[in-house]
């Protein structure tokens, strides 16, 4: 089968950076489905794994972690899927990705596609919105209950991105105040339009922004951009008791000392995790799928495409690729195949 894949890590410019390749078409293990892919979108993941370092690989790796397409062929324990089935999911991590027509996924952390959805829509959800549920609902332990949230408040840091588009939208319907960083008027204004009440900017401090509008402390912050260079600005707003959920790694040791006074905690996000390790619960990811699925035919929740391009091709994945790491990307871009 054809796919897009790379031996080297290379800039995205390098025309040898991502190559077309041909590869043998996935045989399904047990709990796998194998989707005919119709749909991918690009996530920062893809990026950081494709960025320059040294290594070469033998067989050509195949990146793609949020994919959307029809079930052809089911493993022997398969019961949630059969062929025929349009899906939507995000794959894992530790296995190859899904730049490629056909793509192998356990069923655990794979969904029914909305039907109002079209695959290019459905493609820019899975990664994401699993990011932004877990973080929020799992990492962050936010009740999901409006009733439970009366007045408390949440700092989504980096919210006009794929991440942030959608937890602004899971926030808004918990029942919090919803704080946005953006820096530009077109964040700004997607960050509004996904349900924040508030918004600050990211390159100052949090502190006077936030007391400029009557609020002193907020009880969640959830990072989605520079761990780094929010740590300090996080502790200082975060309230006693309180939780920080970042999904961004660290270049440096983080200061934990600064929560210490204030009993206030910290935790990762890797939605990967499930899949990686094989969680016991790792099936939650196809039941979270299946309600965002929900929410997304009810109208609940808006896709956060934002761009489409077409073609299972070299050189436009690898103009994507330079289109993500340009810094400039609002809400999400998908290829269609």
């Amino acid at each position: 089968m054809r796919a897009v894949g790379l031996y080297e890590y290379l800039p995205a410019e390098d025309e040898n950076s991502l190559q077309n390749v041909t590869v043998e078409r996935p045989t399904p293990k047990p709990h796998d489905i194998v989707v005919q892919v119709k749909a991918v979108s690009l996530n920062p993941v893809d990026t950081k794994i494709r960025a320059p370092k040294d290594g070469k690989e033998e067989e050509p790796k195949i990146l793609g972690w949020d994919a959307a397409g029809v079930v052809v062929e089911t493993g022997a324990e398969v019961t949630l899927f059969q062929e025929g089935d349009e899906v939507y999911y995000a794959g894992s991590v530790g296995r190859q990705g899904a730049n490629s027509e056909y793509h192998a996924v356990d069923e655990r952390i794979a969904a029914k596609k909305p039907s109002s959805l079209d695959f290019a829509e459905a493609a820019a959800m899975p990664l994401t919105a699993i990011t932004a549920w877990e973080g929020m609902f799992d990492r962050l332990g936010i009740a999901q209950a409006a009733e439970k949230n009366e007045g408390k408040s949440i700092l989504i840091i980096g919210a006009a991105g794929g991440v942030g588009s959608i937890a602004l939208q899971l926030a808004a319907q918990a029942g919090l105040h919803v704080i946005g960083t953006a820096s530009r008027k077109e964040t700004t204004d997607w960050a509004r339009e996904m349900g924040a009440d508030t918004i600050i900017n990211h390159h100052d401090d949090f502190r006077p922004q936030l007391e400029q509008e009557g609020i002193h402390e907020v009880d969640y912050i959830f990072c989605l951009n520079a761990t780094d260079t929010h740590w300090d600005k996080m502790a200082d707003v975060v309230k006693p008791q309180g939780m920080i959920c970042s999904i961004v790694e660290t270049g440096e040791k983080l200061d934990l000392g600064l929560l210490k006074q204030k009993s206030a905690g910290f935790i990762w996000e890797f939605m990967f995790t499930r899949a990686l390790f094989e969680t016991e619960d790792m099936i939650e990811q196809h039941r979270l799928l299946e309600e965002v699925s929900s929410r997304l035919d009810a109208g609940t929740l808006k896709t956060t495409i934002t761009e489409r391009r077409r073609g299972l091709d070299a050189s436009v994945f690898r103009e994507a690729h330079q289109k993500l790491e340009s810094g400039t990307m609002i809400g999400k871009l998908v290829i269609e195949f």
